[in-house]
């Protein structure tokens, strides 16, 4: 039971995260109110902790999928919905068009979040060989989660060592 608990709660944490970034989307564009990023490097860190959290969440979840804490199915829901918001996060940075300074660092911080995106995605591909009780394949599922989760950290050391002084 509290698995399920832990899932409830992870999804409308995901949710929420969700409808706050497409509340942008939802300000009508004649609408007198505009957001306009002014302030990057506070933007790129609201970036970063939302990253964290989705971090954090699915790796839980993962290692509770591992230990057979939860089924596959509802792994993949979880997944699912933090892909979701990862793709919502590449879309804002895709439109937030910084200054010529904060380029380098926001294309790597994107670049990150693509890895972590392929990183989820492949969780998912570990969940559906648990699932088809695939066992031989799951070794080399696993060196590439490692692979795309490493490479998102990588991209978001660049990402912090590009920012501007």
């Amino acid at each position: 039971m509290a698995s399920k608990k832990g899932i409830v709660i992870t999804i409308i944490i995901l949710a929420a995260i969700t409808g706050g970034s497409f509340l942008f989307w939802a300000i009508p564009l004649e609408s007198p109110i505009s957001l306009v990023v002014s302030d990057y490097e506070n933007y790129l860190n609201g970036v970063k902790e939302i990253h964290s959290i989705l971090d954090q969440s699915i790796s839980t979840e993962f290692q509770n999928l591992k230990d057979e804490k939860i089924s596959p199915d509802e792994y993949m829901q979880i997944a699912d919905v933090t892909s979701t918001q990862i793709s919502s996060q590449i879309s804002e940075f895709v439109t937030s068009k910084p200054p010529n300074e904060w380029q380098d660092s926001y294309i790597s911080y994107m670049e990150s979040l693509r890895n972590f995106n392929s990183y989820v995605t492949e969780t998912k591909v570990y969940a559906n060989l648990v699932k088809e009780e695939k066992t031989d394949q799951l070794e080399e599922t696993l060196a590439k989660i490692q692979s795309y989760k490493s490479e998102s950290e990588t991209l978001i050391e660049l990402s912090d060592n590009s920012r501007p002084e």
